[in-house]
């Protein structure tokens, strides 16, 4: 049984719409509204063409502060955070001593020596705390500051009407202002590979900011079940922990860790950086994966690939589906797989086994699928 030691200022707004609060890293979190298929499809396509706001308090909140932030963040994480400038943000990996992936974050620079670093159910907090012990650093887990992320097309508009300067900040730009006449930092993140912002507040304000946002958005925002998420990820290559970690797939004769060169998440190490937990062996495990993370597309069919669903080439057992989708907006099924790296190839044709025998057409390609040049979520004006 879950134990659920967090709870959002939101919870009685999710009720009022149906929410049923399952948890996620120890928060009640509306993962829905309802069960059916047609409320999975609109709030998806919401966020597609309209707009979407959604409840992601559960993240975990962490301040990072004092002469030695930088240092600890440094030292913890894949970035070089020397490069990230006040007012700046960077997505990073966090890695255990043995190179593996323990935990994904942003870094958020808020001014001088004084940082926040978001999290979900890794042990990104952990080795932050075990790092920053004796040094002039404090480590403060934040709860009372919620998270709604607001995403889509239409999500600039809505904010614009506050904040005109909303239109110019930048992907990964935030900034600290008013909203409805509350404090908040907003920053041009997300986890949908779509145009949007994460508008951080108080708890006691966390409310009238999401009656407020649905009212300015009318009939262009909607708010939307977190399980949402998973659809939206999968055709942006946003990959989910320990979802699509051997957490969930075990190797049969090794533990749990994978790499970020079989993730690849190699980008998210600032190039020649050293002194990162991890680095040595994160480096000498190049060129020697196990499997890789790679795209699978259906040829023929509209079917959703299920998870767990098997993939074959020539006969051999070469992989398994992590998360699929079916989107009648884009006209694909498409999938987050682990392959075999010799049949991680574009146009590779695959056959994917479905847990109930059914056996489906495909191929292998690269991600994303949506919006494969990022101009979307980077898009300004």
């Amino acid at each position: 049984m879950a134990i659920l030691w967090r709870a959002s200022a939101l919870a009685h707004r999710h009720a009022e719409i149906g929410g049923e609060l399952e948890d996620w890293n120890g928060m009640g979190t509306a993962w829905f509204y309802d069960h059916t298929p047609e409320r999975a499809k609109a709030d998806y396509e919401a966020i597609r063409t309209k707009s979407g706001l959604m409840d992601v308090s559960g993240l975990k909140k962490v301040h990072v502060v004092g002469a030695d932030a930088a240092y600890v963040i440094d030292r913890v994480t894949t970035r070089n955070v020397e490069k990230i400038a006040p007012g700046r943000s960077t997505y990073a990996s966090i890695l255990n001593s043995e190179g593996k992936f323990i935990d994904d974050c942003i870094i958020y620079h808020i001014a001088v020596n004084s940082w926040l670093v978001v999290h979900g159910t890794g042990t990104g907090m952990e080795q932050l705390a075990s790092v920053a012990a004796g040094k002039n650093c404090e480590i403060l887990f934040d709860d009372d500051l919620h998270d709604m992320s607001l995403q889509g097309p239409k999500s600039v508009d809505i904010l614009a009407k506050e904040i005109p300067a909303i239109r110019d900040l930048a992907y990964f730009g935030l900034m600290q202002t008013r909203l409805y006449g509350r404090d908040v930092m907003i920053s041009r993140t997300g986890y949908t590979g779509e145009r949007g912002y994460e508008i951080f507040c108080r708890a006691k304000d966390a409310v009238h900011i999401w009656d407020s946002v649905l009212a300015a958005g009318g009939d262009d925002v909607r708010p939307t079940q977190f399980s949402t998420l998973d659809m939206l990820r999968i055709e942006s290559y946003l990959l989910f922990y320990p979802g699509d970690n051997s957490e969930t797939f075990p190797f049969d004769d090794e533990t749990c860790g994978d790499t970020l060169w079989e993730l690849g998440l190699d980008f998210t190490v600032s190039p020649d950086k050293e002194g990162f937990i991890g680095a040595e062996n994160h480096y000498a495990s190049k060129g020697k994966e196990r499997f890789k993370i790679f795209g699978v597309k259906l040829s023929d069919s509209m079917d959703q690939m299920e998870m767990f669903a098997r993939v074959m080439s020539g006969g051999k057992d070469v992989g398994v589906i992590t998360y699929g989708l079916s989107s009648e907006l884009n006209k694909y099924s498409v999938a987050i797989a682990r392959l075999d790296p010799s049949v991680a190839k574009a146009g590779t044709k695959l056959t994917v086994v479905q847990p109930d025998g059914t056996e489906l057409a495909a191929t292998a390609e690269e991600m994303p699928f949506y919006d494969q040049d990022k101009s979307i979520r980077t898009a300004k004006g």
